[in-house]
């Protein structure tokens, strides 16, 4: 567990995520949860050295399961944005690990099995403010990643946690994603706006401004070339030829290349599918 500022940690020795802890007299608010509830109960003891109140809340930065699958685990209050509380109405109540391959952390882990998951109990739309202890805590919708993707903002401590808004060296999940809208909020994170704050992403921790600019320049080159492939069929082989095109553009490990692919591969091809969609759905002329 590393403090990036008084009272404020992240944890990076899970799969997947880059968790996040504040400590307020009021009690404790944790961003996100490690995928395996085995890993989220450790979390949640970790924490009880941290000091704080006693009470207990949990943000979740979108509706991922690398990011909620243990949430349950963490046994208290979760808030997460109004589409990410909508995305869960739309689950069965229980996650079983199977089925298509996403190129998500998750799908690494080992005797998972059957997981409840844990629906947002607080929802907002635009934005809510956390009065917790001295220091106002933001709650942001900016979308991208996903429709209901939020950002943590601590103004004071000029901390900002932006989910899966910046990866660091790993391709970006992209199934779910609105790329005007993620391209939009990474313009905002990248101006005078948040010059002097800690970006923290939940895959890599710290981000720098280049690695936000290379995210950015990732994101346009993807949205200029699914709009050359993207037609009222979807072409396996030219999403292909581009998830090979796109893995240059990252210094994976060896062990990693294949997930990457795959998470690459997955997300083309349902982005693609949710533009053809999109267009034959359209009203003749």
């Amino acid at each position: 567990m590393q403090e990036i500022a008084k009272n404020v940690y992240i944890e990076d020795q899970y799969p997947g995520i880059t968790l996040g802890a504040i400590v307020t007299p009021r009690g404790l608010i944790q961003i996100d949860a490690p995928p395996s509830p085995e890993d989220a109960r450790s979390w949640r003891a970790a924490l009880m050295n941290v000091g704080g109140g006693m009470e207990r809340a949990l943000i979740n930065l979108d509706a991922h399961p690398d990011r909620t699958l243990g949430a349950r685990a963490m046994d208290c209050i979760v808030i997460a944005h109004e589409k990410t509380a909508h995305a869960f109405r739309t689950r069965p109540s229980i996650f079983k690990a199977q089925g298509e391959e996403t190129g998500s952390d998750w799908e690494s882990i080992a005797g998972l099995g059957s997981v409840r998951w844990s629906p947002p109990e607080i929802s907002f739309l635009d934005q809510m403010t956390m009065h917790w202890g001295d220091s106002p805590i933001i709650l942001e919708h900016h979308a991208g990643p996903t429709s209901g993707a939020i950002w943590v903002k601590l103004p004071e401590e000029q901390i900002v946690f932006v989910g899966d808004a910046v990866l660091k060296n790993q391709p970006p999940f992209l199934a779910g994603s609105n790329l005007p809208a993620w391209i939009a909020a990474l313009e905002l994170l990248s101006s005078a706006e948040f010059k002097n704050y800690t970006v923290i992403s939940s895959r890599g921790g710290a981000v720098t401004i280049n690695a936000i600019k290379n995210q950015l320049d990732f994101l346009k080159q993807v949205q200029e070339k699914m709009g050359k492939v993207s037609t009222k069929k979807t072409n396996p082989a030219a999403v292909e030829k581009l998830v090979t095109s796109l893995m240059t553009w990252f210094k994976a490990p060896a062990a990693r290349q294949k997930q990457y692919a795959q998470r690459l591969r997955y997300g083309l091809l349902h982005y693609n599918m949710r533009q053809d969609h999109n267009f034959s759905s359209q009203p003749e002329e």
